[in-house]
Protein backbone atom coordinates (compact mmCIF):
# COMPACT_ATOMS: atom_id res chain seq x y z
CA UNK A 1 0.00 0.00 0.00
CA UNK A 2 1.48 3.61 -0.89
CA UNK A 3 1.84 6.29 1.58
CA UNK A 4 -0.92 8.35 0.25
CA UNK A 5 -3.07 4.90 0.55
CA UNK A 6 -1.90 4.95 4.34
CA UNK A 7 -2.59 8.17 4.82
CA UNK A 8 -6.10 8.34 3.62
CA UNK A 9 -6.58 4.62 5.57
CA UNK A 10 -5.51 6.48 8.74
CA UNK A 11 -7.59 9.73 8.28
CA UNK A 12 -10.78 7.53 7.30
CA UNK A 13 -10.13 4.99 10.78
CA UNK A 14 -9.76 8.06 13.14
CA UNK A 15 -12.83 9.34 11.90
CA UNK A 16 -14.65 6.44 12.41
CA UNK A 17 -13.47 6.63 16.11
CA UNK A 18 -14.41 9.71 16.38
CA UNK A 19 -18.19 9.24 14.87
CA UNK A 20 -18.49 5.83 16.78
CA UNK A 21 -17.76 8.19 20.18
CA UNK A 22 -19.86 10.69 18.86
CA UNK A 23 -23.21 8.46 18.59
CA UNK A 24 -22.62 6.66 21.51
CA UNK A 25 -23.09 9.82 23.43
CA UNK A 26 -26.02 11.13 21.57
CA UNK A 27 -27.48 7.09 21.50
CA UNK A 28 -27.16 7.29 25.88
CA UNK A 29 -29.62 10.88 25.24
CA UNK A 30 -31.73 9.74 22.46
CA UNK A 31 -31.75 5.55 22.26
CA UNK A 32 -31.90 5.33 25.86
CA UNK A 33 -33.41 8.29 27.31
CA UNK A 34 -35.78 9.16 24.76
CA UNK A 35 -34.12 12.97 24.35
CA UNK A 36 -34.42 14.59 20.82
CA UNK A 37 -31.39 16.45 21.38
CA UNK A 38 -30.98 18.29 17.70
CA UNK A 39 -27.98 20.32 19.50
CA UNK A 40 -25.79 17.66 19.92
CA UNK A 41 -23.10 19.17 17.19
CA UNK A 42 -22.72 22.53 19.73
CA UNK A 43 -21.27 20.09 22.43
CA UNK A 44 -18.97 18.40 20.39
CA UNK A 45 -18.15 21.46 19.04
CA UNK A 46 -17.42 23.23 22.77
CA UNK A 47 -15.05 20.63 23.44
CA UNK A 48 -12.90 20.25 20.31
CA UNK A 49 -13.02 24.53 20.98
CA UNK A 50 -11.86 23.48 24.50
CA UNK A 51 -9.30 21.29 23.77
CA UNK A 52 -7.79 23.43 20.74
CA UNK A 53 -7.13 26.45 23.01
CA UNK A 54 -5.52 24.01 26.18
CA UNK A 55 -3.28 22.64 23.57
CA UNK A 56 -1.99 26.34 22.01
CA UNK A 57 -1.61 28.51 24.99
CA UNK A 58 -2.40 31.38 25.81
CA UNK A 59 -0.73 33.30 23.39
CA UNK A 60 -1.66 31.32 20.38
CA UNK A 61 0.56 30.34 17.35
CA UNK A 62 0.61 33.55 15.17
CA UNK A 63 -1.11 37.02 15.90
CA UNK A 64 -3.55 36.10 12.98
CA UNK A 65 -5.73 34.50 15.41
CA UNK A 66 -7.88 35.34 18.36
CA UNK A 67 -8.94 32.57 21.17
CA UNK A 68 -11.02 33.13 24.60
CA UNK A 69 -8.41 31.94 27.30
CA UNK A 70 -6.34 29.07 26.54
CA UNK A 71 -3.27 27.05 27.98
CA UNK A 72 -0.99 24.82 27.32
CA UNK A 73 -1.39 21.60 29.44
CA UNK A 74 -0.32 18.49 28.55
CA UNK A 75 -1.99 15.66 26.69
CA UNK A 76 -4.33 14.25 28.15
CA UNK A 77 -5.55 17.29 30.18
CA UNK A 78 -7.64 19.16 27.01
CA UNK A 79 -9.06 15.93 25.96
CA UNK A 80 -10.45 15.56 29.57
CA UNK A 81 -11.43 19.18 29.59
CA UNK A 82 -13.01 18.52 26.36
CA UNK A 83 -15.41 16.21 27.79
CA UNK A 84 -15.73 18.72 31.27
CA UNK A 85 -16.63 21.18 28.42
CA UNK A 86 -19.19 19.06 26.81
CA UNK A 87 -20.64 18.01 30.08
CA UNK A 88 -20.87 21.63 31.52
CA UNK A 89 -22.64 22.85 28.47
CA UNK A 90 -25.08 20.13 28.07
CA UNK A 91 -26.02 20.54 32.15
CA UNK A 92 -26.71 24.37 31.66
CA UNK A 93 -29.10 23.56 28.44
CA UNK A 94 -30.83 20.61 30.01
CA UNK A 95 -31.80 23.13 33.27
CA UNK A 96 -33.14 25.48 30.50
CA UNK A 97 -34.32 23.42 27.81
CA UNK A 98 -35.83 19.82 29.90
CA UNK A 99 -36.92 20.84 32.86
CA UNK A 100 -40.63 21.77 32.42
CA UNK A 101 -41.41 21.22 28.61
CA UNK A 102 -42.69 18.00 27.10
CA UNK A 103 -40.22 16.16 25.05
CA UNK A 104 -42.00 17.03 21.39
CA UNK A 105 -41.34 20.67 22.67
CA UNK A 106 -37.42 20.11 24.47
CA UNK A 107 -36.81 18.81 20.73
CA UNK A 108 -37.88 22.57 19.43
CA UNK A 109 -35.59 24.17 21.84
CA UNK A 110 -32.49 21.94 21.36
CA UNK A 111 -32.98 22.85 17.46
CA UNK A 112 -33.31 26.56 18.43
CA UNK A 113 -30.11 26.43 20.74
CA UNK A 114 -28.37 24.60 17.70
CA UNK A 115 -28.79 27.57 15.53
CA UNK A 116 -28.35 30.51 17.83
CA UNK A 117 -24.83 28.65 19.00
CA UNK A 118 -24.14 27.88 14.79
CA UNK A 119 -25.05 32.04 14.44
CA UNK A 120 -23.10 33.44 17.29
CA UNK A 121 -19.95 30.60 16.87
CA UNK A 122 -19.72 32.02 13.38
CA UNK A 123 -19.82 35.44 13.78
CA UNK A 124 -18.30 35.59 17.00
CA UNK A 125 -15.27 33.63 16.76
CA UNK A 126 -12.63 32.86 14.09
CA UNK A 127 -10.26 29.90 13.03
CA UNK A 128 -7.85 28.36 15.50
CA UNK A 129 -5.05 26.40 14.13
CA UNK A 130 -1.72 25.19 14.16
CA UNK A 131 -2.98 23.46 17.18
CA UNK A 132 0.23 20.88 18.04
CA UNK A 133 -0.40 17.19 17.84
CA UNK A 134 -0.15 15.21 21.30
CA UNK A 135 2.75 13.49 22.10
CA UNK A 136 4.65 14.42 18.64
CA UNK A 137 7.70 16.37 19.85
CA UNK A 138 8.17 13.12 22.29
CA UNK A 139 7.54 9.89 20.31
CA UNK A 140 10.04 11.72 17.30
CA UNK A 141 7.45 9.49 14.78
CA UNK A 142 7.64 9.99 11.34
CA UNK A 143 4.40 11.57 10.05
CA UNK A 144 3.28 8.36 8.83
CA UNK A 145 4.08 6.54 11.89
CA UNK A 146 2.09 9.14 13.95
CA UNK A 147 -0.87 9.08 12.07
CA UNK A 148 -1.09 4.97 12.61
CA UNK A 149 0.05 5.70 16.00
CA UNK A 150 -3.08 8.35 16.34
CA UNK A 151 -5.55 5.63 15.24
CA UNK A 152 -4.29 3.46 17.81
CA UNK A 153 -4.68 6.35 20.57
CA UNK A 154 -8.73 7.05 19.15
CA UNK A 155 -9.35 3.36 19.75
CA UNK A 156 -7.81 3.83 23.17
CA UNK A 157 -10.88 6.55 23.87
CA UNK A 158 -13.01 4.36 21.98
CA UNK A 159 -12.62 1.65 24.21
CA UNK A 160 -12.60 3.79 27.66
CA UNK A 161 -15.98 5.53 26.32
CA UNK A 162 -17.82 2.57 25.54
CA UNK A 163 -16.88 1.28 28.71
CA UNK A 164 -18.69 4.13 30.36
CA UNK A 165 -21.61 3.76 27.89
CA UNK A 166 -21.98 -0.12 28.79
CA UNK A 167 -21.55 0.91 32.06
CA UNK A 168 -24.70 2.94 31.93
CA UNK A 169 -26.68 1.33 29.53
CA UNK A 170 -26.32 -2.22 31.17
CA UNK A 171 -27.01 -1.11 34.76
CA UNK A 172 -30.05 -0.20 36.29
CA UNK A 173 -29.63 3.12 36.11
CA UNK A 174 -29.91 2.52 31.95
CA UNK A 175 -33.31 0.49 32.68
CA UNK A 176 -34.51 3.15 34.90
CA UNK A 177 -33.58 5.36 31.39
CA UNK A 178 -35.38 3.30 29.16
CA UNK A 179 -38.83 3.48 31.35
CA UNK A 180 -38.50 6.77 30.84
CA UNK A 181 -38.02 6.85 27.69
CA UNK A 182 -41.04 4.57 27.36
CA UNK A 183 -43.52 5.67 29.56
CA UNK A 184 -42.56 8.74 31.56
CA UNK A 185 -45.87 8.78 33.60
CA UNK A 186 -45.53 4.95 34.75
CA UNK A 187 -41.38 5.74 35.61
CA UNK A 188 -42.98 8.48 37.26
CA UNK A 189 -45.58 6.57 39.19
CA UNK A 190 -43.13 4.26 40.30
CA UNK A 191 -40.80 7.04 42.00
CA UNK A 192 -38.48 7.09 39.28
CA UNK A 193 -37.20 10.77 38.94
CA UNK A 194 -38.06 11.03 34.98
CA UNK A 195 -35.80 14.66 35.22
CA UNK A 196 -33.00 13.39 37.29
CA UNK A 197 -33.09 10.54 34.89
CA UNK A 198 -33.00 12.19 31.55
CA UNK A 199 -30.24 15.61 33.09
CA UNK A 200 -27.84 12.43 33.68
CA UNK A 201 -28.40 10.77 29.95
CA UNK A 202 -28.07 14.25 28.47
CA UNK A 203 -24.69 15.33 30.93
CA UNK A 204 -23.03 12.35 29.88
CA UNK A 205 -23.79 11.98 26.02
CA UNK A 206 -22.55 16.23 26.12
CA UNK A 207 -19.73 14.78 28.29
CA UNK A 208 -18.88 11.88 25.33
CA UNK A 209 -19.18 14.92 22.50
CA UNK A 210 -17.13 16.45 23.98
CA UNK A 211 -14.55 14.03 24.22
CA UNK A 212 -14.89 13.07 20.58
CA UNK A 213 -14.44 16.29 19.48
CA UNK A 214 -11.45 16.84 21.50
CA UNK A 215 -9.87 13.53 20.03
CA UNK A 216 -10.71 14.95 16.34
CA UNK A 217 -9.19 18.79 16.82
CA UNK A 218 -6.14 17.23 18.10
CA UNK A 219 -5.67 15.02 14.88
CA UNK A 220 -7.01 18.01 12.87
CA UNK A 221 -5.12 20.84 14.18
CA UNK A 222 -7.34 23.60 13.36
CA UNK A 223 -11.14 24.49 14.61
CA UNK A 224 -13.71 26.38 12.33
CA UNK A 225 -17.10 27.74 13.43
CA UNK A 226 -18.13 26.75 9.81
CA UNK A 227 -17.38 22.75 10.44
CA UNK A 228 -19.91 22.46 12.91
CA UNK A 229 -23.62 23.13 11.44
CA UNK A 230 -26.44 21.68 12.75
CA UNK A 231 -27.10 19.22 9.81
CA UNK A 232 -24.18 17.07 11.60
CA UNK A 233 -26.37 16.26 13.82
CA UNK A 234 -28.80 14.44 11.43
CA UNK A 235 -25.76 12.42 10.08
CA UNK A 236 -25.32 11.03 13.59
CA UNK A 237 -29.09 10.63 14.07
CA UNK A 238 -29.26 8.85 10.67
CA UNK A 239 -26.19 6.73 11.49
CA UNK A 240 -28.20 5.47 15.23
CA UNK A 241 -31.38 4.89 13.31
CA UNK A 242 -29.45 2.33 10.72
CA UNK A 243 -27.56 1.31 13.27
CA UNK A 244 -30.45 0.29 15.70
CA UNK A 245 -31.31 2.81 18.59
CA UNK A 246 -30.75 1.59 21.80
CA UNK A 247 -28.07 -0.21 20.82
CA UNK A 248 -24.44 0.07 21.38
CA UNK A 249 -23.04 -2.18 19.02
CA UNK A 250 -25.97 -1.38 16.36
CA UNK A 251 -24.91 2.40 16.47
CA UNK A 252 -21.48 1.73 16.40
CA UNK A 253 -22.67 -0.27 13.08
CA UNK A 254 -24.25 2.83 11.83
CA UNK A 255 -21.36 4.93 12.26
CA UNK A 256 -19.50 2.72 10.22
CA UNK A 257 -22.30 2.51 7.32
CA UNK A 258 -23.44 6.42 7.37
CA UNK A 259 -21.03 8.48 7.85
CA UNK A 260 -17.93 6.53 6.95
CA UNK A 261 -19.53 4.39 4.17
CA UNK A 262 -22.21 6.18 2.74
CA UNK A 263 -21.05 9.77 2.79
CA UNK A 264 -17.56 8.85 1.51
CA UNK A 265 -18.93 7.22 -1.01
CA UNK A 266 -20.59 9.89 -2.48
CA UNK A 267 -17.52 12.04 -2.68
CA UNK A 268 -16.13 9.83 -5.64
CA UNK A 269 -19.53 11.49 -7.53
CA UNK A 270 -18.28 13.58 -11.13
CA UNK A 271 -18.72 16.93 -10.47
CA UNK A 272 -22.36 17.52 -11.93
CA UNK A 273 -24.39 20.57 -12.01
CA UNK A 274 -23.44 23.69 -10.79
CA UNK A 275 -20.83 23.80 -8.16
CA UNK A 276 -21.63 22.55 -4.67
CA UNK A 277 -24.60 20.37 -5.87
CA UNK A 278 -23.07 17.39 -5.09
CA UNK A 279 -21.86 18.22 -1.30
CA UNK A 280 -26.03 19.47 -1.44
CA UNK A 281 -26.82 15.59 -2.84
CA UNK A 282 -24.69 14.06 -0.01
CA UNK A 283 -27.21 15.71 2.40
CA UNK A 284 -30.39 15.01 0.54
CA UNK A 285 -29.01 11.07 0.41
CA UNK A 286 -28.75 11.33 3.84
CA UNK A 287 -32.31 12.31 4.22
CA UNK A 288 -33.84 9.66 1.74
CA UNK A 289 -31.67 7.05 4.03
CA UNK A 290 -33.34 8.26 7.26
CA UNK A 291 -36.79 8.23 5.94
CA UNK A 292 -36.08 4.37 3.78
CA UNK A 293 -35.15 2.76 7.09
CA UNK A 294 -37.92 4.80 9.46
CA UNK A 295 -40.33 3.14 6.64
CA UNK A 296 -39.19 -0.13 6.11
CA UNK A 297 -36.56 -1.16 9.19
CA UNK A 298 -37.50 1.22 12.22
CA UNK A 299 -35.68 -0.68 14.41
CA UNK A 300 -32.60 -0.97 13.12
CA UNK A 301 -29.81 -3.33 11.54
CA UNK A 302 -29.32 -4.62 14.63
CA UNK A 303 -32.55 -3.74 16.54
CA UNK A 304 -32.72 -3.33 20.33
CA UNK A 305 -32.31 -6.39 22.44
CA UNK A 306 -35.66 -6.89 24.92
CA UNK A 307 -34.69 -7.86 28.08
CA UNK A 308 -36.74 -10.35 29.54
CA UNK A 309 -37.15 -11.50 33.22
CA UNK A 310 -38.22 -14.65 34.41
CA UNK A 311 -41.90 -14.75 35.92
CA UNK A 312 -42.04 -15.26 39.69
CA UNK A 313 -42.63 -18.27 41.33
CA UNK A 314 -46.38 -18.68 42.30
Amino acid sequence: MSAAWQFYVCTLLVYLGIDIMAVWGLNLQYGVAGISNFAYIIFQAAGAYTAAILTLGKSGHGSFQQYVGGAHLPFPLPIIAAGIAGGLLSFVVGLIGMRRLRTDYQAMVMLVVSLTATYVATNATGLVSLVPKPLSSFLGLSLLGYQWFYVGLTAVFCVLVYLVVRRVTGSPLGRAMRAVRDNEDAAAALGKNVFGLRMTAFVIGGAIAGVSGGVFVEFLGAWSPGAWLYPETFVFFTAILVGGAGNDLGVAVGALLVPIGFLESTRYLPNIGQPGFVEALQWIAVGVLALLFLWFRPSGVIPERKRRFPRAAP
